[in-house]
């Protein structure tokens, strides 16, 4: 076991793990953060994604010890009060059925409209498609997508 000083959505913790664990675990079992999902343990669904500086990653496949001083965000660090443009709209257009995959969703997005706020539905496609979701509900989360640009336009945040 080793010591890891991780920056986990903008707040230093410590926590000891084997340096392969999987960051997927570290997040929910150390740290108390299950809005990290398990979907398929070899990095193909996105479930588990997160973001480390910025950048969608699947945390089922990055053990702790290669984090070191990235920014990890995860769903529960997006917007604690739910008020992200992306947040925002699942709600509105009720994006999830099941939910389980939604996280990594909306992680993967957010990283999407943070380099391209108004994406066309090709490359919200192109970015997305390493998301799988149980219920195919695609075209809802593309429709999320386009909502939460135009609430990021009107909020000014875009």
């Amino acid at each position: 076991m080793s010591q890891y000083s991780l920056n986990i959505n903008g707040v230093a913790r410590q926590v000891e793990a084997a340096p392969e664990t999987p960051l997927l675990w570290v997040l929910r079992d150390n740290l108390d953060l299950p809005g990290t999902k398990y979907g398929c343990g070899v990095g193909s669904c996105g479930a588990c994604m997160v973001q480390l500086n910025g950048v969608p990653t699947r945390s089922c496949m990055t053990p702790v010890s290669t984090v070191g001083r990235k920014q990890v965000l995860t769903i529960e660090g997006l917007d604690p009060q739910g008020a992200h443009p992306l947040q925002q709209a699942w709600l509105e257009l009720d994006v999830p059925q099941c939910g389980y995959c939604q996280s990594g969703q909306i992680l993967t997005a957010a990283a999407l409209l943070k380099e391209n706020p108004d994406p066309t539905d090709a490359e919200i496609d192109d970015a997305m498609s390493g998301n799988l979701c149980r219920c195919a509900t695609y075209l809802r989360i593309r429709a999320g997508i386009h909502r939460a640009a135009v609430i990021a336009k009107q909020k000014g945040t875009a």
